[in-house]
């Protein structure tokens, strides 16, 4: 038997994964840089590390969750009302979907066959597939999402904090920035690899977004603490 794996599988976790480790790195990354840069204390650097890091890992979590959830129902109300549409025109729905597949590219009489053999089964799946386009693979999981977001933030911003655990308060700066630049790279490239992109140019746009946040906190932390 032939069996095809297909990255869509992967969208469910990968998205949220993705985002959160990024979002994650760069954030933490980012406010251990500013706060290191206005002159702070070793001390005063790690509470902020590790408050960015519990407050952005529940913001994720908590974000994902209900965006996630208003995804999950809409695609309920969709199939509620597919379900209430064959219930009360059958014939209809069947000829909705019979027009689909003459759409699609098949002829009449193939496509009426289709239809009406679908509709003898799960007409019901048939539409959400053919008519909403949802699919088990693609469907709306908000607990996975924010699971995945969460745990991704946090392992994502860990690198920042314990870079300035281990450092020297002097060297945190630039630590701090060749660590995260270089994990955004291979976090780019390894999402690329996973969703069939190019790795190399999924490396540079992490990276780029990344450096870029880096240097504006960094400025900025200056900036404050030459002031203050």
């Amino acid at each position: 038997m032939h069996v095809e794996r297909h990255r869509t599988a992967h969208i469910g976790w990968l998205r949220a994964a993705v985002l959160g480790a990024n979002d994650g790195l760069i954030s933490t990354a980012s406010l251990v840089v500013g706060v290191a840069a206005a002159g702070s204390e070793r001390s005063a650097i790690l509470v902020a590390g590790i408050a960015g890091v519990t407050a952005g890992a529940m913001a994720m979590a908590a974000g994902e969750f209900v965006s996630v959830s208003s995804q999950a129902d809409v695609e309920r109300a969709d199939l509620e009302r597919e379900r209430r549409e064959l219930a009360e025109n059958p014939e209809g729905e069947r000829a909705e979907l019979r027009e689909i597949y003459v759409g699609r590219g098949l002829s009449p009489e193939l496509a009426t066959q289709v239809a009406d053999a679908l509709s003898a089964g799960d007409a019901l799946a048939a539409h959400a597939r053919d008519e909403l386009g949802l699919t088990e693979a693609t469907a709306a999981r908000p607990s996975q999402a924010a699971i995945a977001s969460a745990a991704a933030f946090a392992v994502g911003a860990a690198p920042a904090v314990l870079v300035a655990i281990l450092v020297p308060t002097a060297w945190v700066v630039r630590a701090v920035t060749i660590a995260a630049v270089t994990l955004l790279a291979v976090l780019g490239a390894i999402a690329a690899k996973v969703g069939g992109a190019p790795v190399g140019r999924g490396a540079a746009r992490v990276t780029m977004w990344g450096a870029a946040a880096m240097g504006v906190t960094a400025v900025i932390g200056r900036l404050f603490g030459a002031v203050v």
